[in-house]
């Protein structure tokens, strides 16, 4: 008896340390209750490089879809508005050929962004970042304008799901 009595109070014990660890843990959104809905304005573009604000703006709305913690509204109804301001983009060498070891071969993009998520009828700032950056490498094959817009959506998914997940999460 005494045996069995001392394994239920370490398991007892293991479970409140275990139960503890968890206290102010939430599945889903950590946004207000009344935030539920979002409208997504196309982003403004302040960067030099023309038109990358259409295919970031269309990843961070493919990214709420994926989410899920928040419904797409129209700009009337949504509870909050996201404005999103593409800041910077980069190009950074990575890997240069053999033969010609000044033309660099492979390549990372940066778009790196600012963000507020308000509310719609106060303007309140629920959360935002002064720098937030998406990523992703390509190779360069043909002329650099070709190879940036292929690699343009996968710098522009990254971005958007870094700014969906950090405002969604509030991190």
């Amino acid at each position: 008896m005494c045996k069995r009595g001392f394994g239920l109070l370490v398991a007892g014990l293991v479970l409140a340390l275990v139960a503890s660890g968890c206290v102010g843990y939430r599945l889903g959104s950590m946004l207000p209750p009344d935030i539920q809905t979002v409208h997504i304005p196309t982003f403004i573009n302040d960067t030099e490089e023309p038109l990358i604000e259409v295919e970031a703006t269309r990843a961070a709305v493919r990214a709420i879809q994926r989410e899920g913690s928040l419904r797409l509204a129209g700009e009337e109804t949504a509870d909050a508005v996201l404005l999103v301001t593409l800041t910077d983009f980069r190009l950074q060498p990575l890997a240069f050929g053999r033969e010609r070891r000044a033309a660099a071969e492979e390549y990372r993009m940066y778009l790196t962004a600012t963000y507020e998520l308000q509310r719609r009828t106060t303007g309140e700032i629920i959360v935002g970042s002064p720098r937030i950056r998406g990523e992703s490498t390509f190779f360069f094959t043909g002329d650099l304008t070709s190879a940036k817009l292929d690699a343009l959506p996968g710098a522009a998914e990254d971005l958007g799901r870094q700014i969906i997940t950090q405002a969604v999460e509030m991190w």
